[in-house]
């Protein structure tokens, strides 16, 4: 009875080769050949389970204590159930259940002792460590069950059985994975990798679908490379799975992590040789390097091994020779967008045709004017395209500069009226015409010829700005991109700022001048327009303008390190609708429109009659742009001089972070020489940095630091200065213009008491920089000084004093006594480290004595020539610099009164 039910049992065993590594399916039910569940169950307890450890692996402590802790593993069997009512035959039900193991694990040298994988008595787990040895193929012959120790120690982490797979399982390193190939010839390459995949615990499927999470691609030809590309499959090469291979026995490491699989995305241009035709010869170096850093190769135009023959659409109206079949001519579009997309694009959308649109032609042509000289003909020649085009009225040309008004504002140079032409956006291919475009009218006033020239001008200018969100900024912001995102959200908020609002402003501005224009009449007030969205404009445009420049600078920074984002400018800037703009050059417009609005606001004053109540307005509609502009000009300067706080930060390596403040800014700089020890040693060359309210003193560093590289990629240059003391302006108690002497030039001193000090100190200085005009740096400090403590009397802080009383002097800063001077106490503070910090043995110093110390006359060391550099070197160095006289007894001694005066400030 025994072997019959043994016999039975060994039948409800699966045979592990026809089971998926991730079965999932459980049942609870033991309704086996018709047996009863208890039958069944008494089966199940006559099977044995137990774990092997094969070769070194039973040597392994933490291996066995891992083993330990694991008290149940996964037994797959099948159970028989019968058929449905009506239905003939009987169900076959595969399910895993979990059975615990009894039985400590065995070690073994010899697996053909216990590696029956027939033998259903026993459900045996063999833990391997080298899938490559005899051992492994005798067990996998064997259909025996062989895990890896990596999974082991991930089972005993994660409180999990030891899992069921069909196949040999080394670790978990690829779970939850489903692979995909194509592009591969050699079937033994294959087979190789799905053996590896296999391993590590991940799935092959044969067919792409949307179950399939990494394609492995030799190629970027085929249906399931274009399938996962649009599906933002990750598409990764070969490497991938053997680089994976070689960290499978890390159990912390997983092979589906984003930073892990970067590095073997199939390159765009993979398997592709390209040719160019119709680039200027540096564009054409960009697109060749560009080409080689994305995975493919170039060859000139008519090459038989080229694969894609690139074309500048709009330079070449034919191809000088028929292409082959297997060539593809594509627009130029289609290579910056396969290394957007960081994936190659699909031919088909971007082949090259011959273009012979008329109207294209016109487009072009107009995006390239000029703006004419003559005010007469450019209307002729505006009329003429407004025919040409059908487009009524509306002025593809920048406005006027208008001599009446050319002086009426003076704003600065970022608002200079003088450099604020307004050129108007192209007209895209076959435009109709507008629905708000003005109609065509008799011949009205001038007063209505310029709102006119200002609506459409309006009107050109949202065009732009429509230009700047649609094109850029939308596509930029989209989620779900393919390849992932081309900037960060940070990055994007930098390059556009505001630009929604000013658009927001403008278009309702252009809705309001619209309806004023098409139902013009001589008292219509267009100064009313501007009064009444003033307040929106000055809240509008100083958050773009005032950091429009680092707009410019994060547009080019991105632009170089992000190859992405360089072909999304490249694709989006050769359209009609940038006019063959760069998008810098797009986004300079709102910081010109306000001034070329107040320029036309003053032609339109100028043709208003004085009882007109739109000649007033007018007159307070262009002071309130005066005011914007102002407003805007004074923000500018505030961020402006944040900006430069933070370039000091960057600037003095050790600066203290507390230096950072919104109501600090930089009011001056100077370059100077230190003539004394404090703060820093004479000779030194010094940075005097001049805040509202502290003064940061830096010196030169005697080794400049390494490159700074910031997380995001943005190297900056290396820190030039050396941080010394950041000190409050109101330690400053009296500054003192040295007069100039033969012994002393250009220097100055400052008087200052720390509240750590008991006593007044010296900083001395010498002015170093030739267009620094000492009296104006010492009134500047003073202000500054006085605003801090709050007195009015500035110039007070300043004393002319004589520099020999303070023993100053700038006498041979540059000598080579001076130079030998400051060597040697720099030499001396080393020394004085490097004992302080070097622990030698006693003996060796007594060795190194009693060595130097030899009676032998004739010893290097004992020698009427040592004894004079001895002395000569004493003397040097007991000189005293300048600062280190006691300015209580020498200074406050001479300068009574003058100490007496200033002691309301301690």
């Amino acid at each position: 009875m025994a072997d019959s039910t043994l016999g039975m049992a060994r039948s409800l065993l699966v045979d592990s080769s026809v089971y998926d590594s991730r079965m999932a399916e459980t049942s609870k039910e033991h309704t086996f050949l018709g047996l009863a569940s208890c039958d069944a169950e008494e089966i199940l307890r006559q099977v044995q389970t137990r774990v092997v450890l094969v070769g070194d692996t039973g040597n392994n402590i933490e291996l066995v204590k891992a083993l330990e802790a694991i008290r149940i593993m996964e037994v797959p069997v099948v159970k028989i159930k019968e058929g449905d009512p009506g239905e003939s035959g009987e169900k076959l039900i595969k399910s895993i259940v979990n059975m615990d193991i009894n039985a400590p694990c065995i070690k073994t040298d010899n697996v053909k002792e216990l590696g029956d994988g027939e033998n259903a008595e026993f459900e045996t787990v063999f833990v391997l460590k080298d899938f490559q040895s005899p051992d492994y193929s005798y067990l996998y012959k064997n259909d025996n069950r062989i895990l890896g120790p990596p999974v082991v120690f991930h089972c005993a982490g994660k409180g999990e059985p030891l899992p069921f797979s069909s196949r040999p399982l080394y670790s978990t390193t690829m779970l939850n994975l489903s692979l995909c190939f194509t592009g591969f010839r050699k079937k033994e390459e294959v087979v190789n990798l799905v053996n590896l995949v296999h391993h590590m615990g991940g799935t092959i499927r044969k067919d792409f679908s949307a179950k399939v999470t990494h394609l492995i691609a030799y190629s970027t030809h085929g249906e399931k490379y274009r399938l996962a590309v649009c599906m933002g499959t990750p598409i990764l090469t070969p490497d991938w799975i053997h680089k994976a291979w070689e960290h499978k026995d890390d159990i912390n490491f997983h092979a589906g992590d984003e930073e892990f699989r970067t590095a073997f995305k199939v390159p765009p241009f993979q398997d592709c040789v390209l040719s160019f035709l119709g680039f200027s010869e540096e564009e054409k170096n960009n697109m060749e390097e560009r080409t080689l850093k994305h995975g493919g190769r170039f060859l000139e135009v008519g090459d038989e091994k080229c694969t894609h023959l690139v074309v500048e659409e709009n330079s070449i109206k034919e191809l000088p020779f028929v292409p082959s079949k297997k060539l593809y001519a594509v627009k130029q579009e289609w290579f910056w967008g396969s290394i957007q997309m960081d994936a190659r694009a699909g031919e088909s959308m971007y082949s090259y045709e011959k273009s012979e649109s008329p109207a294209m032609k016109k487009a072009v042509s107009l995006l390239s004017l000029t703006t004419p000289t003559s005010n007469r003909k450019r209307r002729r020649l505006r009329d003429t395209l407004a025919q040409l085009t059908k487009e009524a009225e509306i002025s593809p040309f920048p406005p006027r500069k208008r001599p009446s008004a050319e002086h009426s504002l003076s704003m600065g140079s970022l608002l200079d009226i003088s450099n604020t032409p307004e050129t108007c956006k192209a007209l895209a291919e076959n435009a109709k015409p507008s629905k708000s475009s003005t109609p065509v009218l008799p011949k009205q006033s001038a007063r209505w010829q310029v709102s006119k020239e200002l609506y459409q001008t309006e009107s050109n200018y949202v065009d732009i700005l429509a230009t700047v969100l649609q094109l850029f900024k939308h596509p930029l912001e989209k989620e779900g991109q393919v390849g992932g995102p081309i900037l960060a959200q940070e990055e994007i908020k930098t390059i556009f700022g505001s630009i929604p609002d000013i658009y927001e402003v403008h278009t309702r501005i252009k809705a309001d001048l619209e309806e004023l224009v098409m139902n013009w009449s001589e008292d219509k007030s267009v100064g009313d327009i501007i009064l009444k969205y003033s307040g929106e404009l000055v809240r509008a445009y100083p958050p773009f303008i005032n950091f429009f420049e680092m707009s410019k600078e994060m547009i080019v920074k991105c632009e170089k390190q992000k190859p992405r984002f360089h072909a999304f400018l490249k694709i989006n800037q050769a359209k009609p609708e940038c006019g063959r703009q760069t998008l810098v050059e797009l986004l300079i417009r709102p910081v010109q429109r306000l001034p070329s609005v107040a320029l036309l606001l003053n032609d339109i004053k100028k043709h208003t009659s004085d009882d007109n109540p739109d000649k007033v307005t007018l007159e307070k509609a262009i002071e309130s742009l005066k005011e914007v502009m102002t407003h805007i000009n004074e923000d500018k300067r505030k961020t402006e001089g944040q900006k430069q706080i933070f370039d000091v930060v960057y600037e003095v390596d050790g600066c203290p972070a507390n230096l950072l403040s919104s109501h600090r800014s930089l009011v001056h700089r100077v370059e100077t020489i230190a003539l004394g020890d404090k703060p820093c040693d004479r000779g030194e060359h010094v940075t005097l940095f001049l805040f509202n309210d502290c003064l940061e003193i830096a010196r030169k560093r005697h080794k400049v630091i390494t490159t700074f590289k910031s997380p995001i990629g943005q190297t900056r240059p290396p820190a030039q200065l050396k941080h010394i003391m950041l000190m409050p302006l109101s330690q400053i108690r009296k500054v003192l213009d040295l007069q100039d002497t033969e012994d002393c030039q250009n220097a100055f001193a400052l008087v200052v008491r720390p509240p750590t000090e008991q006593e007044n100190l010296l900083f001395s200085f010498q002015l170093t920089a030739e267009d620094t005009l000492k009296s104006a740096w010492l009134k500047t400090l003073c202000r500054q000084v006085a605003n801090t403590i709050c007195r009015a009397d500035a110039e007070d802080l300043i004393q002319c004093t004589d520099p020999d009383s303070l023993q100053v002097s700038t006498k041979d800063m540059d000598s080579t006594l001076s130079r030998a001077s400051r060597a040697i106490k720099k030499t001396s503070k080393k020394v004085t480290r490097a004992f302080s910090f070097t622990k030698t043995p006693k003996r060796v110093i007594q060795r190194a004595f009693m060595a130097s110390s030899t009676p032998d006359d004739k010893s290097p060391g004992t020698g009427p020539d040592h004894m004079s550099r001895m002395t000569s070197s004493a003397t040097l160095a007991a000189i005293h610099s300048p600062s280190m006289v006691n300015l209580s007894s020498a200074f406050e001694r001479k300068y009574h009164t003058f100490s007496r005066s200033t002691t309301h400030l301690i």
